[in-house]
């Protein structure tokens, strides 16, 4: 292997080169040169650096993630409060200065028609009634006046009779 295989790949394939790069002295120890060895340390500075700014720019972005959520959280619940101001006002009507429920509402209305309906019924068979009794008595006012009347020409044609018969018989007296 060649001492620019040790620059290139993943942190591990690099140790991994290194190690393979490197004498053995004993069976536990192994002599790796300097400069391979200082290639391998600016690789690992290098990649923790890389990782640190990596880290920093992540907290960076959870925290106005977090900004971003807390912000969108009280956008919902104002959003929420007006909605449930919204339905409250389009699930009411106002009456006479009084809020009321659309089923209580309707109820009130529909309850004031049919009492206006009951009453026009009930104006219209008294009205009914009262124009079949002045019928009526406008009948029985009428045969009253025939019988009257009637009654009247009898009473004067007897008045008139009895006054002959008192004529005549003041004629025969005086003859």
């Amino acid at each position: 292997m060649l001492p620019y295989a040790i620059q290139e790949g993943t942190l591990n394939e690099q140790f991994n080169n290194l190690i393979n790069l490197s004498r053995s002295q004993d069976v536990d120890f192994k002599l790796i040169r300097k400069t391979n060895l200082e290639i391998i340390r600016k690789n690992v500075l290098d990649s923790i650096s890389l990782y640190q700014k990596e880290i920093t720019t992540l907290k960076t972005n959870s925290s106005s993630s977090t900004g971003t959520i807390n912000t969108l959280r009280d956008s919902v619940t104002t959003l929420d409060a007006a909605l449930q101001a919204e339905q409250h006002k389009t699930n009411s009507i106002s009456f006479l200065g009084i809020d009321f429920s659309k089923g209580s509402y309707h109820t009130v209305v529909w309850s004031i028609i049919i009492v206006f309906i009951l009453a026009f019924l009930v104006t219209l068979a008294s009205f009914r009634k009262a124009k079949v009794d002045t019928d009526e008595h406008k009948k029985t006012a009428e045969q009253l006046q025939e019988e009257l009347q009637t009654l009247r020409k009898k009473s004067l044609e007897k008045e008139q009779q009895l006054k002959r018969q008192l004529l005549d018989e003041q004629m025969k007296r005086n003859s």
